[in-house]
This record gives C-alpha cells, structure tokens and sequence, in this order.
C-alpha cells in the first residue's frame, strides 16, 4: 500500500449555502442540485482514478439535507397520522434519489410548511455519500470489489459503513442524530441507497418502475394472471395504465409486445403495471418462507408505498373450508420468528379498516357474491404464519392445541410477517389468501387434488387483490395511513 494514502488532504465539491424554502417544489429542486453535484463530484473522481491516476486526495461529498426547526407546539387536526413533529426541537433527514422521490418529498414538506408555518432549510449535511452509491445509476462506472484495485479504496473514497445503516429509527430505538437532531423522516440516506441496491439485485427491476400499490404472492401461477390482466389494461386507453415491466427492466406499452424469457430469473422476480402517477400495482413473487417475505419488505419499505397486501396460498384448517375457499385475516399467531428481535411477538398487530374493507368488497365485486353469500367461499379469522414448512410432520398434539386455542383458520409462512413489518414500517397491510391444501383433514397439496372450484378460485384471487388495490387508490392518502401505525413519538415524514 502507498504510504502517501493516508495523509491524504481532503478534497470536496465546492461549498453551498444552505437555503430555506417555504415552496416545496423549489425545495426538492435545490435538493436535487446538490445531490447531482455530489454525486457528479465522486463519478468524476473515481472515472480519473479508475483510468490509472493516482489519488491526490481524498475524496468526499455529503449528502443533502432538510432541516426543520420547530419553536412552538402547534394546534394539530388530530386526524392526520403523519406530517408534524413531536414537539419544538430541531429534526433532520439526509436525502438521496431526490429525483425518485420528488413527489414523496413534495408531499412531505408541504404537510410541515402547512402544519407548523416554518421553512425547511435545504444542505448539505456531514453524512459522506459512499462512492458505491453516488455512482449506482451511471451503467459506465462499476465500483470494484475491495482489493482489486492498486490502493485500498476506502482510503480514498467513503464506503458503505453498516454501523450507521439500521432501522433504529423505525424500530423506536429514540434515535438522534450525531448533531443532536430529531428524525424528521424514518430512513436515512444511507440505508435508503442500500435497500435500493438489494432491490434491484433480488427483483431485476429498477426502483424507479415500483408502484404504490405492492402486492404479494408465493405462486407462479399468479405471475402469468398479471401479465394477462397488464396486457387487457394496456389495450384499454381509458384504464389509466401506461406500460407493464417484466423482469430485467422490460417495459412494454403495446399489448401485443411479445416479451423474451429471462435467462436467469431473480430470486425474487417482480412485475410493474404502471401508471404515471405511480399510482400502479407492483407484483412481487417471494417464494415460500418468512426469510423471503422479511427481506422483500425490508427493502420495499424505503420507498414509503401506501399499502401492500398478501395474496397467496394457505393451509384451511377447518372442516367447513374447501380448497379454493378464501381467507380474509384479521388477526395474525406469529410463530415465523425472523422478526422477534424487531418487533416482538407481545406487540399486536392491528387488522386496518380501510385494508379490510376493501378486500372484502373487491371479494364481492369479483365473485358477484355478497352478505349471508359471501361466507360461503370466504371466511374472517386469524392466519397463523410458521417458520416450519413440514409442520404437519411433527407430532401434531402441540402445534394443533395451539392453533385451535388461537381460533385460527388458515396457515402459511409468510402473511404474519409481511403484515407485522407493515406494522414496523407504517405500511398498510392486509391478508386475503386462497386455500390450497387441508392438511388436518388429508387433503394434501399434491398434484392432480385440485378441484374445479379450485382451479376457477385461484384464477379469480389475484383480481381481487387488484380491484382492492384500486378501491385503495381512491381512498385519500390521509385515509389510508391509520393513525394506528404511529407510536408515541412519531417522524414527520410517513
């Protein structure tokens, strides 16, 4: 190693004041500003470096900032959930992707301008942006792995650093910045850019294409449904959908495009009807296991969408259930684990009216049943959620006593854990899964079991989770965020 790389002096983009802004739109514009000269700072420096000249510095640039300074309590509509602090004190977020999240960061500082009759303060912070991160959109510039080039990068450049990446602030841990500073938002910069690279490498497809409406799914059956429905809505000008992604960031716009296989699939694979408001639904296949569902939805939470739901297959408990029926939770047994040291098991996890409601009415819309009608393929109960894919196997005295003594209905190894880090998160959540198997009763899930009613069912279960997402969509944003997701002491920002 050369020796000179340690005493390296510092080298930044030129220093910008820092300006305060009561309009929102020329706020996220100057955020933009600085975030494009810091990241165009470091892809510049690293481009030189890369092409074989030695460092003459070290490199580094800050991510911006907003910075809100509250004297006073305000006199809150005690209806909204989200847009004011705490109380008087000074709150602060580091920002990156400003131009991803324009309409969130629009959103969010209209509500304090509006709630608390201040300005926002809009700089740079004493955050380093990682190189990694400054040059993840340049396809020209791939950072290399540690070691591969002629001096330790890290010496040169600031890199990822995990201590500062975690979910302290959302996990109610009483965070404070290093300056002192309240948490205006619930995810810093860093931990932002990290989750938006695990998103690209587990769905193949660019954050950009994501939608506010995600739905769930541990069947592949479900994948070929979307496409069919995507394709119908891009034939229909009045649907307000403008274009379908597929995996590998194919977008099509014309319902006849026909779209080449993956050569490789990801291990999440993940699908975008896309409206120009993002006003979309995403459609993200998991897999089977809590594992997956937990990392999908670590990741997703970044990018604050308004509501995801689960749509996939369960286990039928009951004798009255056949395959095919469906299963509206309201209320979840957590035996999946992944999250206890997050959110522990004691912590209740809320059905949400607004989520309910629109399940069961998308239920009656699609299967044209309703009142009395509708218990006839649907019932409301708690969903168990296991860890254990074999459970069955087991001597079944002690998991069977359990679920009977939870009223449980249904069982599968995800629901539980996507709704209880909706919950961590403030996402709205909800559950409507289809009967695949009655495994207390000898109807196993093997091939040739499934019923007509079967076969017809599941091809309408992902409609319904659409037209649920629609009715969502109409809903008010302030409707939809529950005053039930916020603790005591809750960020600003949603």
């Amino acid at each position: 190693m050369d020796s000179r790389l340690t005493s390296l002096m510092l080298e930044t983009p030129p220093e910008r004041d820092p300006r305060s802004f009561a309009d929102a739109e020329a706020a996220v514009s100057y955020l933009e500003e600085l975030y494009t000269e810091a990241c165009s700072f470091l892809a510049e420096k690293f481009s030189m470096i890369a092409r074989g000249e030695k460092p003459a510095a070290r490199y580094r640039a800050y991510y911006p900032e907003i910075r809100v300074v509250t004297t006073s309590h305000a006199a809150m509509d005690s209806r909204l959930s989200f847009g004011h602090v705490a109380g008087p004190g000074e709150y602060s977020t580091t920002i990156t992707r400003p131009d991803l999240f324009r309409n969130y960061l629009k959103q969010q500082i209209t509500q304090i301008v509006r709630n608390h009759g201040v300005r926002v303060q809009i700089g740079a912070s004493q955050t380093p942006m990682p190189v990694h991160f400054a040059v993840a959109n340049d396809e020209n510039i791939t950072v290399p792995q540690e070691g591969a080039m002629a001096f330790p990068l890290r010496d040169v450049f600031d890199v990822p650093d995990l201590s500062t990446t975690h979910d302290d602030i959302v996990n109610g841990f009483g965070y404070l910045h290093e300056d002192g500073s309240s948490a205006l938002a619930p995810f810093t910069a860093q931990r932002i850019d990290y989750s938006l690279a695990r998103l690209s490498h587990y769905t193949a497809t660019d954050a950009s294409h994501f939608q506010n409406h995600v739905l769930f799914t541990n069947y592949q059956f479900y994948v070929s449904e979307f496409e069919a429905y995507a394709r119908k809505m891009l034939a229909d000008p009045e649907s307000g959908y403008t274009s379908f992604v597929s995996t590998g960031n194919i977008e099509i716009t014309d319902p006849e495009t026909i779209i080449p296989p993956t050569g490789k699939m990801p291990q999440m694979p993940t699908y975008h009807l896309k409206r120009a408001d993002g006003g979309g639904i995403t459609l993200v296949n998991i897999g089977v296991g809590p594992s997956n569902a937990k990392t999908a939805t670590d990741h997703i939470a970044v990018l604050r969408p308004h509501a995801w739901i689960m749509v996939g297959h369960c286990a039928g408990l009951r004798n009255s259930q056949r395959l095919g029926d469906f299963v509206l939770a309201h209320a979840y047994l957590r035996e999946d684990h992944v999250l206890d040291d997050d959110l522990p098991v004691w912590v209740p996890i809320p059905a949400l009216a607004e989520i309910q409601t629109s399940l069961e009415d998308a239920v009656e819309q699609i299967t044209e049943l309703e009142g009395y009608e509708l218990k006839r393929i649907m019932r409301t109960g708690t969903v168990a959620t296991i860890d254990n894919r074999n459970w069955e196997l087991r001597d079944q005295s002690g998991p069977v006593q359990r679920l009977s003594q939870s009223r449980a209905i249904g069982l599968d190894m995800e629901s539980a854990t996507i709704a209880a880090n909706g919950f961590r998160f403030r996402v709205p959540y909800g559950t409507l899964l289809c009967v695949s198997d009655k495994p207390l009763h000898g109807e196993l899930k093997l091939p040739g079991m499934a019923s007509e009613f079967y076969k017809s069912q599941v091809s309408r279960h992902l409609l319904i989770g659409i037209r649920a997402m629609e009715l969502l969509r109409e809903m008010p944003i302030e409707r939809i965020h529950s005053r039930k997701l916020r603790s005591f002491e809750e960020t600003a920002f949603l």
